[in-house]
């Protein structure tokens, strides 16, 4: 009763200002419901504070092109680095005549899967939207990947096409072999002169709009909700990567929630007239928080999208300046540099108006000490996984604690439950444990894998996260760390980004990372890697510094090592795998 009183509240928002609704959201308590159980205990569940959304029964390029007229002549996707640009116009045109293409020369239907190994380019959307058009499921592969990964991806998927640059092709060639399949190869041509191999199929013939006719499209029925569109790959931290099967239901509704007015306006804004919100993206399209958030549904709100295929201070900071962002998604370790690096001044950040991040856990400090670099931003944090299209929490304007990813996203449920617990009862506010969300964003399952769908999905459609959270009276959330990289000291829980936010606190240390170590006598111990800009910065003065501020059983007893650079993936995760396993080896 609860719950329906408080949406009825929201849903009023055409009475009463975008202000009142913040208010409303920030200051409520009356969306935890509790669900009697058949033994008579309670399994507490935590609503969404925002108004229900309505989520259109299309596909992803139908969603995405479904307002271009309104900015058919500005701006879609410049190259950040050679600044060669395309309008939306020409997007639509090469789209549309890749897709005919994908069935007429490749003979793909429905069912059948391509794959796209780039990094951020202006082709990457022709290649996803023609995909979907065309009525196959696209997987996208990290360009960085050794053949024996791109293999693996490959047999597992099904994928019969794959795309990649030309300068790639003799990884890609031996990608394919060692699938031991008849998988056709579309190269891209990074300049003008770059050459293809002589049996390679250049992709500018295949987008080319001449002597074509785009009505030759085969439109079939589709089953938005149950059809594959898209199958990323899981990271892979956690064990071997897995293939996740999001539909286009799941996307298209994602991406509403993430353009959705929270309370005080969306974070990104539809084009119009000269007014066009900029994203300068390096995050990778590859990686489910690129592809959702930066391109996809950024795309269906006309924004500019400035694509990077790699993050190097210069061209970065030359895209915020040369085009004046105005809206950033990034990762904690972009957010650090932005924040320690001496170059970056207001003629970078002045037009920023709006930065969230995600993917990695931020600390309060780390945000607070960044909004003083950028200070016209309204900061943001989210949180998100590949199995929930990403994004399945998300702040408010007008939320003061940075530190939160804030509340569960429109038309999210979200509850927190003691580990291990076999019946999955959701906990009250302020205990630990681990995240469960249910909403129409979470995935269909894992690609050929029964089992792991299984232990991730409940039988009534939660989606475990395998995170540790809690919430706070208010609703706001909090991610501490992933269930399997806690440490365990003599029986006690110890978060190792806990830590290492307190280590970045220290003026003389840029970044930490903390893992567990094996220890007979303790089970595990941390042990800390730091990143220091005072050379004279010593052990022991590291160690000391987080014995005044933490319980014993969390000291760092296992050692600190200083190195260069922590190791991160590309969405900005610690690979605290590998840490552990160099320090094992050299045991």
């Amino acid at each position: 009763m609860l719950r329906r009183a408080f949406q009825k509240t929201l849903l009023q928002s055409n009475q009463i200002n975008q202000k009142k609704i913040v208010r409303a959201i920030l200051t409520s308590n009356g969306t935890f419901h509790q669900q009697p159980l058949a033994n008579n205990k309670e399994d507490i569940i935590v609503y969404s504070p925002f108004p229900s959304l309505d989520y259109p029964n299309v596909t992803i390029e139908q969603y995405v092109w479904a307002d271009v007229d309104k900015w058919i002549n500005k701006t879609a996707i410049v190259d950040g680095m050679s600044e060669r640009s395309i309008t939306y116009g020409q997007l639509r045109d090469q789209t549309r005549a890749l897709a005919v293409r994908l069935q007429k020369n490749f003979n793909l239907k429905i069912g059948d899967t391509i794959a796209v190994c780039l990094p951020n380019s202006i082709e990457f959307p022709t290649i996803v939207l023609a995909g979907n058009e065309a009525g196959v499921t696209v997987t996208t592969v990290n360009p960085i990947y050794t053949p024996h990964e791109i293999s693996r991806q490959l047999i597992d998927s099904g994928a019969t096409v794959i795309f990649g640059l030309a300068c790639m092709s003799p990884i890609l060639q031996k990608s394919v072999e060692m699938s031991k399949k008849s998988i056709k190869i579309i190269y891209i041509k990074e300049t003008p002169t770059s050459v293809i191999p002589a049996d390679g199929i250049d992709f500018c013939e295949l987008i080319d709009t001449k002597g074509i006719d785009l009505n030759d499209l085969k439109v079939y029925e589709r089953d938005v909700k149950n059809d594959v569109a898209m199958l990323p790959y899981s990271s892979g931290t956690t064990g071997l990567s897995k293939g996740v099967k999001l539909s286009n239901k799941n996307i298209v509704s994602n991406s509403v929630m993430i353009n959705s007015d929270t309370g005080n306006g969306s974070i990104s804004k539809p084009a119009f007239g000269d007014r066009q919100d900029v994203l300068p993206c390096v995050l990778p399209f590859f990686h489910i928080y690129g592809l959702t958030c930066t391109l996809l549904s950024k795309l269906a709100h006309g924004c500019k999208i400035v694509a990077l295929p790699k993050f190097t201070p210069e061209s970065y900071l030359n895209a915020l300046e040369k085009h004046q962002a105005t809206v950033l998604y990034l990762v904690p370790p972009i957010i650090l540099f932005l924040t320690n690096f001496d170059k970056v001044t207001l003629k970078h950040t002045q037009s920023i108006k709006y930065v969230m991040s995600g993917a990695a856990p931020l600390g309060k400090s780390d945000a607070e000490k960044f909004l003083e670099k950028a200070p016209n931003a309204s900061f943001f944090q989210g949180y998100g996984l590949t199995e929930a299209s990403p994004v399945v929490l998300q702040s408010c304007l007008g939320s003061k604690n940075v530190g939160s990813v804030g509340f569960p996203s429109p038309d999210t449920e979200a509850k927190i439950i003691h580990i291990n617990d076999p019946e999955f009862r959701g906990v009250g506010p302020n205990e630990p444990g681990e995240l469960l969300v249910r909403g129409p964003q979470v995935m269909i399952g894992y690609h050929n894998n029964v089992k792991s769908t299984q232990e991730t999905l409940t039988s009534d459609g939660w989606l475990r996260t395998g995170d540790i959270a809690y919430y706070n009276d208010k609703r706001e959330f909090f991610i501490t760390d992933r269930l399997k990289e806690l440490i365990k000291v003599k029986g006690f829980q110890v978060p190792p980004a806990e830590l290492e936010e307190l280590l970045r606190m220290h003026p003389d240390i840029i970044d930490a990372a903390v893992i567990g170590i094996p220890n007979k006598n303790t089970g595990e111990l941390p042990r800390a890697y730091v990143v220091s800009k005072n050379p004279s910065l010593t052990e022991q003065h590291v160690k000391d510094y987080v014995a005044d501020k933490v319980s014993e059983y969390k000291r760092l007893e296992g050692g600190i090592e200083f190195i260069q650079t922590v190791p991160k993936n590309a969405t900005g995760k610690i690979m605290r795998k590998e840490l552990k396993e160099q320090f094992l080896k050299s045991k």
